[in-house]
């Protein structure tokens, strides 16, 4: 009896170790980037994040040519700016635009309707907006942020396009192996 307790308390501890590691890995990457591309990732993000949060979300999601780490930042500053609208914008609607911007940029941005903040104020205060902000310079872009009490709060990232020859593949398809 004692032998089968201690075997299933080493199974459920096997599990949950196996369910740890894969949402390490998935923080990492998500499986949906990977697989699915980063249009389809970011429809997905999004939908769970509507119905988690109950606010409807306006999307315009147009495919792009960014390199897979690229892809990775417009990722997370999108579920980052998310979180940041869930945690304290008292928005009513959200807005995620990805573009391209001519031949040479792609453009990203996160609006929502809310009660804004201060910018001048908080530019130093948000570890995420640092986070977003250094992953953004970090592929070579630039990333904007307007915000004022009672006016709602927008980000915006300006990254540079991959060549073709730097692509993997578009940024809604997966890049397929040769």
């Amino acid at each position: 009896r004692e032998a089968l307790e201690r075997l299933a308390h080493l199974n459920e501890t096997l599990d949950g170790g196996i369910a740890l590691k894969r949402r390490i890995i998935e923080d990492l990457r998500p499986s949906s980037l990977s697989n699915l591309g980063l249009v389809a990732a970011l429809e997905i993000l999004l939908r769970e994040f509507s119905a988690r949060s109950e606010l409807p979300i306006d999307e315009r999601l147009e495919r792009v040519r960014l390199g897979p780490a690229a892809q990775l930042t417009v990722y997370r500053l999108v579920q980052e700016a998310l979180t940041n609208v869930a945690k304290h914008a008292q928005a009513r609607l959200v807005r995620v635009t990805l573009e391209p911007l001519g031949e040479r940029d792609v453009r990203v941005a996160v609006e929502d309707d809310g009660i804004g903040f201060d910018a001048d104020a908080a530019s130093g205060a948000s570890h995420g907006l640092i986070g977003m902000r250094y992953r953004v310079e970090a592929e070579g872009g630039e990333m904007r942020l307007r915000s004022a009490p009672g006016a709602g709060t927008t980000i915006e990232a300006i990254l540079p396009s991959a060549r073709v020859d730097d692509a993997q593949a578009p940024s809604d398809a997966p890049a397929l192996a040769a």
